[in-house]
This record gives structure tokens, C-alpha cells and sequence, in this order.
């Protein structure tokens, strides 16, 4: 349920939403089936995963400012970036969340947080200097989408749990479950020990994947979400233009912003407003957090065309 009147709640993001969660949910039970099954304590199974993803939770909105350079800024610090949300959050009918500047090149947005109470809204410098405050503020429109439509919460949690099943299989290199695996030791010389190299390679097989299967379901939501976020901001702003225009800044200006500094913020990609991608063909390109570029500049032309209709 969105928590603004002007951001009306996506049906189809929310059942998206409680699908993947509860898909991810039962996927993460399983793992920890397994693990238990195969000898792994009960504080592999149950304690760690839940204390990280307790930390990741609750601190989701520390982590990202803080792997992206950025800081809660005043409005004094930043009169014109405060001045844009307050405008939006006045038109939206909506809490106004924290403001935050990355000192960062690459342009980019993103929203975090565990609730729309606690949410962070963060411009990069780098967005901050190429786009004109009419482009930044349909930007920023589409980032406190993501706060109204409360998904950023549900992705945090969903791309820990995603990330879950892919950490099975180096807690079990760390427990020494992977015995079996080794160079030596009679154990492959009986019965016994062959079960056990079986065993040991069923589990790595299906961690495998059930990290498939989850790294797929929260890359479907994050890229609904992403559409659902285009359509209210622009909705919002009156100017779908403009959306269309940052878009198209951003996606192009990505492509001069050195390897090495979008590698490095590969892993905030689902919170991006665009992915931060390296150039040619990568893993990162066919598995993207984001629809593709035309797909969004599509949809911001129909709903364009929608509101200019007499």
C-alpha cells in the first residue's frame, strides 16, 4: 500500500512483491533444510543467516550511503536538492525522507531504507551535474516512487535471501564439508565414502540451483518495480519528457565513467535508477536489474501520448 495519495499503490508490484518474498522465503527454508540435513549446526542454519540479514535490514540504508560515498546533507548544505524533494514530497501528499548526496562521478540515484520513515533519497554529484533540475526532478520523482510504493524494503530483504542459497556452498568449503572433494583419504576407497562424495555433490548441485531460481525471481521484480517507479513519477511530474530525457543522459554518460568505479557499484545495481554497467557485453548486461532502455523510453512515450490526449 503506497503511503501517498498522489502515488497511488501498483497492484502488480505488490503482488509481485508477496510472491517473490514468499518464493525467496521457502527457497531460504529449504536451503537451511539441507544444510541441516547434510550435519551443519544449528547456528549455520539459523543464526547467521538471520543476524546478517537482521544487520542488513536494519542498516540497509547505512550500507548503500556508505559503499557509494554519500551523506545525509542539510538543507542548508544543499538548498537546490532539498528545495526539488520538497516540492515533489508537497505535490505527492507524502513524509518527506532524508536527503543524501554521494560524492561520487557516476550519475545516479537511488532510494533506501527499511520504511518510508527511515528512507534515504541520494543524488550522486555526478547526476546533480548533468542533468538540468527539471530532468533531476523527474529523477528524483521516480525515487520516491520507490519510497510510496514501500519496495525498497522488500528488495533488501529479497536480495539477501536471493544471495543465501549462493553462500551455501563456501559455508560448507569453511565447514569442511567438502571432505569428500579433497585429494586424498581412503574414504573414496569404500562405500562410505562414496555416498559422501555423492551427498556432497547433490548439495552443491542444488545450491546452485536454488541460487538461480532466486537470483531470477528478484531480478523479475526489480525490473517491474523499476517500470512501476517510471510510471508514478512521471505521472506525478506532469512530464514524462523529462523522465525520457534523464534516462537517456544517464544511460549515455554511463558509458565514459571508468571500468573500474562502475565494477565497484555493480552490487547496489538493484537500487540504481540506471544499472551501472561496463561497456560491451557482460554477465552484469544479460542479467540486469533493469528493463532495457527502450522498453522504459516505450512505456514514458504511451503514458506521454495518454496525457496529452484531448
Amino acid at each position: 500500500m503506497a503511503i501517498s495519495h498522489r502515488i497511488p499503490a501498483d497492484r502488480g508490484l505488490t503482488i509481485r512483491m508477496f510472491i517473490t518474498g514468499l518464493l525467496l522465503v521457502v527457497l531460504y527454508a529449504v536451503v537451511g533444510g539441507v544444510l541441516y540435513a547434510v550435519g551443519a549446526s544449528i547456528a549455520i542454519v539459523l543464526i547467521v543467516p538471520l543476524g546478517l540479514a537482521f544487520v542488513q535490514y536494519w542498516f540497509s540504508d547505512k550500507i548503500a550511503l556508505w559503499g557509494m560515498k554519500g551523506h545525509i546533507v542539510t538543507p542548508e548544505q544543499a538548498p537546490e536538492l532539498h528545495g526539488i524533494i520538497d516540492r515533489l514530497c508537497a505535490l505527492a501528499d507524502m513524509p518527506k525522507p532524508r536527503v543524501a548526496i554521494a560524492d561520487v562521478d557516476m550519475p545516479n540515484a537511488f532510494a533506501t531504507g527499511r520504511s518510508p520513515s527511515n528512507a534515504v533519497v541520494c543524488a550522486t554529484r555526478g547526476i546533480m551535474r548533468r542533468l538540468d533540475e527539471p530532468e533531476l526532478e523527474a529523477v528524483l520523482a521516480h525515487e520516491l516512487s520507490h519510497v510510496a510504493h514501500r519496495d525498497v524494503a522488500v528488495m533488501t530483504i529479497a536480495s539477501f535471501l536471493g544471495m543465501v542459497a549462493g553462500m551455501v556452498t563456501r559455508v560448507m568449503f569453511y565447514m569442511g564439508l567438502f571432505g569428500g572433494f579433497g585429494g586424498g583419504g581412503g574414504g573414496r576407497n569404500n562405500q562410505s565414502g562414496q555416498s559422501l562424495a555423492a551427498m556432497e555433490m547433490a548439495v552443491l548441485l542444488f545450491s546452485v540451483v536454488v541460487y538461480a531460481i532466486s537470483f531470477m525471481l528478484t531480478m523479475a521484480l526489480s525490473r517491474y518495480r523499476e517500470l512501476a517507479a517510471d510510471r508514478s513519477g512521471a505521472i506525478l511530474t506532469g512530464r514524462p519528457s523529462l523522465l525520457a530525457s534523464a534516462l537517456i543522459k544517464v544511460t549515455g554518460d554511463m558509458g565514459r565513467i571508468p571500468t573500474r568505479d562502475l565494477r565497484a557499484a555493480e552490487h547496489f545495481n538493484a537500487f540504481f535508477f540506471t544499472p551501472a554497467l561496463t561497456k560491451g557485453v557482460s554477465v552484469s548486461s544479460l542479467f540486469s536489474t533493469h528493463p532495457p532502455l527502450q522498453k522504459r523510453l516505450d512505456q514514458l512515450a504511451k503514458i506521454e501520448a495518454e496525457l496529452n490526449r484531448p
